[in-house]
């Protein structure tokens, strides 16, 4: 195996790698081959099933599925797609096929049974780790047709982020990483522990959340809602609360509380947000800006009201916007996109924002993954805060006002950074339909 510089420009003090062996091209053409069959016995074009839709409480989780979409309908758009869903209730098929209205949504058993059969190619969508590992061994092992990974996170921990995952359950997932025709990390930190690990992918890389891609919109709804609480567009910045970790048992009711999780939040939720509560009071009162405080998952309103809004000051209430509710990614991204920028401890928010070249900042902590990393992987490590590091965490209120004091210099930055996402995206995508198209179509 060889390790060498990815296709994509280094754009930070981290390299991104790119993973080759010799035999990429043959199997490529093995996996090429066995699709153009089924399309000559046809007559029709690819069929493509896309794993994804994890959950619908999270609009970062939603807009996994969204972005891929429309990055097949940009760069493959002859190709049928068909979506096998884990969640979408709460409206989100809906907005789905609102905005994709030729996709076939695989619901049910004999749906499934019958997408395994006529489908050529199985993709699994962004993640915060090979989410649906089984589904994918199960494609695998009844059709015998390829698959690949499509902007994934891969981390050493088990399911509940604090406890290393076994030593069989990790060579289990590089066995299946190594069996795909590609497989795409959204941050480097993932792609090379993949390759420290064996993974033999003929084709592993650097490859964007596919959520950076996401563009739907409720201009209707986000309106209305910018209006009804005096935000004026370029005029406010979006700050989203998260606690280390997501208290499910809250929204939940088949979930009980975790102790451990509940005192981790408790003992650091003080810690984690006050850096964001002074840059709003300092925004409010040294700039002509207002601030929005809003959510990314179900849980977050009441964080936000808890630790952002209720403690500050009177003077600077009158200027701060506290969302009530829960929105899906259509209202929100609408939102986002009417913002001068972002700031929070958020990931997906931040992502879509800069998607749609907003200005955003990430901050993260040792309890999420490796994901926050892709900040630097996309030119934008100034605008990354560990805050488990006090020296970072103080960083944060200069660079919330930099944004705030001149939008016009942030957007910018957040431009170029998406002009490199962008492009990365066109390289990844080169790949997808390389892997689907016939060996005689193709380009030397």
């Amino acid at each position: 195996m060889e390790l060498v510089p990815g296709a994509c420009e280094r754009v930070s003090d981290r390299p991104i790698l790119v993973i080759t062996v010799n035999r990429q091209e043959f199997l490529h053409a093995l996996l090429a081959a066995s699709l153009a069959a089924c399309v000559r016995r046809s007559g029709r074009p690819p069929r493509l099933l896309l794993r994804s839709s994890w959950q619908t409480v999270n609009i970062g989780d939603i807009a996994h599925t969204p972005g891929v979409l429309a990055l097949l309908e940009k760069h493959l758009p002859e190709v049928e797609v068909r979506l096998w869903p884990s969640k979408l209730d709460n409206g989100v098929a809906d907005m789905l096929m609102a905005r994709f209205p030729k996709l076939r949504l695989v619901r049910g058993a004999d749906a499934l049974q019958e997408a395994f059969a006529e489908c050529d190619f199985l993709l699994h969508g962004s993640g915060p780790s090979l989410v649906a590992e089984k589904d994918v061994v199960r494609w695998s092992r009844q059709t015998g047709k390829p698959y690949g990974i499509y902007g994934i996170t891969f981390s050493l921990r088990g399911s509940t982020a604090t406890v290393p995952a076994s030593d069989d359950s990790i060579a289990g997932t590089i066995g299946v990483l190594s069996a795909a025709a590609f497989v795409y990390f959204r941050d480097s930190a993932s792609l090379a522990l993949a390759a420290q690990r064996g993974a033999t992918c003929p084709r592993m890389a650097f490859g964007p959340d596919a959520a950076f891609a996401t563009d739907l919109r409720d201009d209707a709804r986000a309106t209305a809602f910018l209006e009804e609480n005096g935000l004026d567009e370029g005029q406010f910045l979006c700050c989203i609360p998260r606690l280390r970790y997501t208290p499910y048992w809250t929204i939940h009711n088949d979930r009980p509380l975790d102790p451990e999780k509940h005192a981790r939040n408790e003992a650091l939720k003080e810690h984690d947000h006050a850096p964001h509560r002074q840059a709003i009071i300092d925004v409010v009162r040294e700039t002509k800006l207002k601030i929005l405080i809003c959510p990314e998952d179900q849980t977050q309103m009441a964080v936000g009201r808890e630790l952002l809004y209720n403690p500050l000051p009177a003077d600077v209430k009158q200027r701060v916007v506290w969302r009530p509710d829960y929105w899906l990614t259509g209202e929100a991204l609408s939102v986002y996109v009417r913002s001068a920028g972002l700031f929070g401890n958020e990931m997906h928010s931040p992502i879509m924002c800069i998607g749609n070249g907003i200005p955003a900042i990430v901050c993260r902590w040792a309890e999420q993954t490796t994901k926050g990393l892709m900040w630097r992987d996309i030119g934008l490590g100034d605008w990354l805060f560990d805050f488990d590091r006090e020296e970072e965490l103080k960083r944060l209120v200069p660079a919330v006002l930099v944004i705030a004091r001149d939008p016009a210099a942030a957007k910018v930055k957040a431009d170029r950074a998406r002009a490199f996402v962008m492009q990365a995206f066109a390289t990844s995508m080169a790949v997808v339909r390389h892997t689907l198209e016939p060996p005689a179509t193709r380009k030397p």
